[in-house]
């Protein structure tokens, strides 16, 4: 675990800080500069991109984790790498024909309940292709071990980009219209820094060459299309969908409470950049024994991290949103709602990286894509009766139903286990917190309040979590910080 505690804490660091500026993005200035209805534009755009961006991606940034350590050779990895960097074109190409020849008809639909998404439908797949050959480039970093600076470009980079563009609004440097735009070329732009970078580690070559496991990657790749747009879609399709539902506006409630509870799965986002790759080492060369340590490790630490995290934003959510429009506190039921499914998806671990390298992959692809279907007529059921709330509880329902049925698959299948009693410990000390600090607050301002009481819950937190020696890698980092 010595490497994935020092990039995981790095990454998370970096993402943590990306998240900070992402705050001040999407709980300021979004709000203040550009309104509720272009906040709820952007919102959906991106979501819709992001939905649509595991296909144009054609699953390869994972294909090329799993099949990478097969191969021994400098020149076979090489043309391994310009295989799959041409394989997203089998999608691409036949989504932009498409978007070409039938643009009316596809923004018509997709605008029928907000005109002003009509002139920026043809931005999705744009967006959607820069997403795509991001993550394929960063998973050629990943798999020389170097996470870092992806996860900057990622979580920081473009959140400075927004940033300046939106300050671009304020000044009057640019139009609200033109910042829709601005933010696409943002994704271009974050794109063309990774592909530098990912050259820079190790020379890429764009020579083409089918290799020998071809059939293999069709495969795996094909499933993984599923398997990737599954996760996207319980992720964004509930933002997607409320566009056809209700005012744009009201889009951008949500997307605020959405991103706040977001936050709580910093920690998995940054481990998992660096115990994909591991995962998928230790099961090729079959290192169960290893692999089974590392999930429960990666559980635990995951639920502390995340834990702290989940109660902090709960404790303080009635002073958080004091600082926006008080519009937006239709917001604060999704929160707690989004915010449980994110903790209980963190606590499973490396879960998902057990499941993409198993030969179980395809059984849990096929009932994930069931679920992806219950997903969208649970938002069609519970969205004109409760609005954003609805969009929230079927979220809840879809990703919690999901990770059940891979947590299931993974331990009766391969007999790899998560839990253990300390998994109790630490849900008992979250429990705790939550009810010690949620109903009192300072009389101050909110934003000294939340620093006050984040203080005092973090104390409390940590010091119960290092009393009860929960994770072992936890306490050794909290010790080398106390002796310095």
């Amino acid at each position: 675990m010595g490497i994935v505690i020092n990039q995981s804490i790095k990454n998370t660091i970096i993402t943590y800080i990306g998240f900070g500026i992402g705050a001040i993005n999407s709980l300021f200035m979004y709000p203040h500069f550009l309104g509720e209805k272009f906040y709820g534009l952007t919102g959906y755009l991106l979501s819709s991109a992001n939905v649509l961006f595991p296909l144009m991606a054609f699953g390869v940034h994972n294909t090329l984790i799993k099949f990478f350590s097969e191969y021994k050779t400098e020149k076979e990895k090489s043309q391994f790498l310009g295989f799959v960097l041409a394989l997203p074109l089998l999608i691409i190409i036949p989504i932009f024909v498409i978007s070409i020849l039938g643009y009316d008809s596809i923004a018509s639909f997709f605008s029928r309940k907000n005109d002003i998404v009509y002139d920026y439908v043809w931005q999705i797949p744009i967006i959607a292709l820069c997403m795509g050959y991001f993550e394929i480039f960063y998973a050629w970093v990943k798999v020389h071990l170097q996470s870092v600076y992806g996860n900057f470009i990622k979580e920081i980079g473009l959140r400075i980009l927004i940033s300046i563009f939106l300050l671009g609004v304020y000044f009057h440097v640019i139009t609200v219209e033109q910042f829709i735009t601005a933010t696409m070329f943002a994704y271009l732009i974050s794109m063309l820094l990774m592909l530098f970078y990912a050259n820079k580690v190790q020379p890429i070559s764009f020579t083409f060459k089918i290799p020998n496991n071809a059939k293999a990657i069709l495969v795996y790749s094909s499933f993984i299309i599923l398997s990737g747009s599954v996760a996207n879609m319980l992720l964004d399709i509930d933002k997607t969908m409320l566009n056809q539902y209700i005012e744009i506006e009201k889009i951008a409630y949500f997307i605020v409470a959405g991103f706040i509870a977001t936050v709580i799965a910093v920690p998995s986002r940054a481990m998992h950049q660096i115990t994909y790759p591991i995962t998928a080492k230790l099961m090729i060369e079959n290192k169960y024994d290893e692999l089974n340590d590392l999930y429960k490790k990666s559980s635990i630490t995951l639920q502390i991290v995340g834990g702290l995290v989940y109660v902090g934003i709960l404790v303080n959510i009635n002073q958080i949103y004091l600082l926006l429009p008080k519009s937006y506190s239709e917001g604060i039921f999704v929160v707690f709602i989004i915010g449980l499914s994110k903790y209980f998806d963190l606590i499973l671990g490396n879960n998902n990286a057990i499941i993409f390298n198993s030969k179980y992959y395809r059984a849990v692809l096929f009932l994930g894509l069931l679920l992806g279907f219950f997903a969208i007529t649970l938002n069609m059921i519970l969205i004109p009766l409760y609005y954003i709330k609805g969009a929230a509880i079927a979220t809840l329902i879809s990703i919690t139903l999901y990770s059940i049925a891979k947590l299931l698959f993974v331990v009766l299948k391969m007999k790899l286990y998560p839990f253990t009693f300390k998994n109790i410990y630490s849900l008992a000390i979250g429990l705790f917190c939550f009810f010690a600090f949620y109903y009192w607050d300072f009389p101050f301002h909110p934003v000294i309040n939340i620093v006050l009481k984040s203080m005092l819950v973090t104390l409390l937190y940590v010091f119960l979590t290092y009393k009860a020696n929960l994770s072992e890698e936890i306490n050794g980092v909290i010790s080398k910080f106390l002796k310095v």
